[in-house]
């Protein structure tokens, strides 16, 4: 797809095994599939919002709807990037970069999700690393928030390497059930004292505007 009408299809984020890009319909489909594959134990669920809770037809066709919805929604003031990951050329996950008037706070949050067959490789580090790159050395970011539930050690494990800092613990309700987040907040510092993976960006510029900056 050529990027003019809406440069950020041009953008790359790029780490020694990883590409992170818009997904045009053609990627958008295998991203589709990777959901419909499975994301985690049915018997536990690790988003505050159980859009995975659902037969792999129904979490394919959220993960479609999803993406549209954030090229379709998105403006300067309030975005969500949400990326495509790529191992090998092939789709194995998905990582959103959101904010709400970033150019007053600076400040952006971290969501994700990894295929099942490709957990466990250090790829979740890796696709966390791309995008904090993204926001903090392209966009200037000086915060970036994530969180994860408590008894989500992978997640929390992904932060610690990135030197995320604790934020304090929400409580929400997941399917009628208490849960306890763990909010995490790198500032510029930390994440410059953590960063030991190779992340390149190619064709920003072009999307400045998009993110307010």
């Amino acid at each position: 797809m050529e990027p003019t009408v809406w440069p950020l299809y041009g953008l790359r984020i790029t780490t020694p095994r990883l590409e992170l890009r818009l997904p045009d319909l053609d990627l958008l489909s295998e991203l589709a599939e990777a959901a419909a594959g499975g994301i985690h134990d049915e018997a536990r669920m690790p988003f505050s919002v159980p859009w995975s809770d659902a037969s792999p037809e129904e979490r394919g066709r959220a993960t479609f709807q999803h993406v549209l919805g954030t090229v379709a929604n998105r403006n300067a003031r309030a975005w969500t990037l949400s990326l495509a990951v790529l191992h090998g050329g092939q789709v194995v996950g998905r990582q959103d970069l959101s904010a709400d008037e970033f150019a007053v706070t600076r400040e952006a949050e971290t969501g994700s999700w990894l295929g099942l067959a490709h957990q466990g490789q250090g790829i979740g580090t890796e696709m966390r690393a791309a995008v904090l790159h993204l926001a903090f050395e392209g966009l200037g970011a000086h915060w970036v928030t994530s969180a994860a539930m408590t008894d989500n050690p992978a997640s929390l494990g992904v932060s610690r390497k990135l030197g995320h800092r604790p934020d304090g613990l929400a409580v929400v309700s997941v399917g009628g059930e208490a849960r306890t987040l763990r909010r995490l907040r790198p500032d510029r510092e930390t994440w410059e004292a953590h960063r030991t993976v190779p992340v390149e960006v190619e064709g920003l510029e072009p999307c400045r505007t998009l993110f307010g900056v």
